[in-house]
């Protein structure tokens, strides 16, 4: 296996550019995922890397090999899209038999009598590594069955199959737009996770759930507008997004935002509200701040500091229950103790409380703020 290098690839159809300059180095071994809304570019990227697409501009790399002119059939990449592309009149085995018959045999070996007295070493071989690699990928059992046959997770192992048996360098997969099933979307994110580890192989991965991004990669780029906004691992995308953009698309539900201003000493006022942590007034005058729902705690009463709003929803998510509260204008969602979330009604009063240090801040443009190194501001009315 090897590495991916790119560096500064553009793409542009007509006069609409989609991406913009995207450099990003993949290591050996590395399972990385791109995120993003739709039509921010992460799938043209990955065609890109698999010369499904040629770039504007720009170098793509794999090992230390530059592959600009080199076509997708040479680059030895295993491409697996979003239906599988399972040949549905094959048996898993034929599936998994194609790209080798293709690479491996001439024109008259492929014929299914001659060519099997002509090259009997060579249709021998292809089976011993078709078995190999359906016992790597545990589904020797399902060799003899047709795709309509199998289930979700049964046919992403196949295609998988099918694009390891030739031995790529690394595996670039488009997960499928959309299941209705949630178990079998929980599993098949895991399954590409699990296959990770045991082939220790180079993955790069277009997941179109968001929760699987964080749950599997090692690190994940996060694109928009046909740009990274930010490539980290995924806690670190998480916890300290770069770019409010960043935070408001990385987790479910959406991070809580208010309007703030910055006094002439760096106070944060958010409302009739002070924030603890003071920030550099050199920044403007006005800022963002960010806090997300598990950030919030609800609380019996109404208490310094804390927010007061209406419950006017509830997303009841078994072990997590979030409310959305009215503010009188902004509205906030906040993670709340099952307990004391179901004795709550539509309508009725709730209050919450920021947790210590979990507040984000952000410039106008967008951008990451730090606070300001020193005291908290004096009797704050807000503890974040």
């Amino acid at each position: 296996m090897v590495g991916i290098i790119l560096n500064g690839v553009t793409k542009s159809f007509g006069d609409t550019s989609v991406l913009k300059g995207i450099d990003l180095d993949i290591t050996d071994g590395e399972f990385l995922t791109l995120v993003g809304p739709s039509g921010c570019g992460k799938s043209t990227l990955l065609r890109i890397i698999a010369e499904l697409e040629q770039q504007s501009g720009g170098d793509v790399r794999i090992g230390n090999r530059l592959v600009n002119s080199v076509r997708a059939a040479e680059r030895n990449l295993a491409m697996v899209f979003q239906s599988y592309a399972l040949y549905q009149h094959l048996t898993v085995a034929q599936n998994m038999t194609v790209p080798l018959r293709l690479r491996e045999l001439g024109f008259f070996e492929r014929f299914p009598v001659i060519g099997r007295m002509m090259a009997r070493s060579k249709h021998a071989a292809i089976i011993e590594q078709v078995r190999e690699t359906a016992d790597v990928l545990q589904i020797g059992p399902l060799l003899d069955r047709k795709p309509g046959q199998l289930s979700g997770g049964q046919r992403q192992r196949a295609a998988l199959g099918r694009a390891m048996v030739r031995k790529p360098v690394a595996f670039l997969m488009n997960e499928p737009q959309s299941n209705p099933d949630t178990a079998l979307r929980v599993h098949m994110r895991a399954e590409p996770a699990e296959l990770h580890r045991d082939l220790g192989a180079t993955f790069i991965y277009v997941p179109h759930d968001q929760a699987a991004a964080l749950t599997m990669s090692d690190r994940m780029a996060v694109m928009m507008g046909g740009e990274i906004l930010q490539l980290a691992p995924p806690e670190e995308v998480y916890a300290n997004p770069s770019d409010l953009r960043v935070a408001q698309f990385v987790g479910s539900p959406k991070i809580n935002t208010w309007d703030a201003v910055v006094d002439e000493i760096g106070r944060i006022h958010v409302g009739e509200m002070v924030l603890a942590r003071r920030c550099n007034p050199g920044h403007g005058p006005r800022i963002t701040v960010g806090l997300r729902p598990e950030h919030l705690q609800l609380v019996p009463g109404e208490t310094m500091g804390s927010l007061s709003g209406t419950r006017v929803h509830r997303e009841n998510l078994g072990a997590d229950v979030y409310l959305h509260l009215d503010l009188g204008g902004p509205r906030i969602v906040v993670r709340a103790d099952p307990g004391m979330a179901h004795n709550l009604t539509i309508g009725d009063m709730a209050h919450a409380t920021p947790l210590r240090d979990k507040a984000l801040i952000f410039a106008t443009d967008g951008s990451r703020l730090s606070f300001a190194e020193g005291a908290p501001v004096a009797q704050a009315t807000e503890v974040a």
